[in-house]
């Protein structure tokens, strides 16, 4: 699967430097179903996407809703296992992260990301 970085460039930080990209129907569909978590520096980019749900997870997750410039226009903190955002129509992709990263990025509304192709995991 592809990976790639993902920075704040209204912040000049490393929101995660090895992001799964989930960009088929089925990558979309299986998400981060089946895992334990997120590790540290790790996420998962879907695309497109207005909205999620963590129907079958067991662990809280950090959303971050970008629109089509990559601009943050949405922000969820630790969304436990069962629920479900609210559509955002200005939304065309969510980056799921572990809990708890937002607030350790300083990720606020209205930062502009970047996604850096190839990254790998070391």
């Amino acid at each position: 699967m592809r990976t790639i970085r993902i920075m704040d460039e209204t912040r000049a930080s490393v929101i995660g430097d090895h992001v799964e990209v989930a960009e088929t129907s089925l990558r979309r569909l299986v998400g981060l179903l089946g895992r334990r978590g997120i590790e540290p520096g790790g996420g998962l980019w879907i695309r497109p996407s207005s909205g999620i749900h963590t129907f079958g997870m067991s662990f809280p997750i950090d959303v971050i809703g970008l629109d089509k410039e990559l601009n943050v226009v949405r922000l969820w903190n630790r969304i436990v296992p069962y629920r479900i955002t609210a559509l955002s129509w200005r939304m065309c992709s969510a980056l799921e992260l572990p809990a708890g990263r937002i607030a350790e990025a300083g990720v606020q509304l209205g930062d502009r990301l970047r996604v850096v192709p190839g990254a790998s995991h070391e």
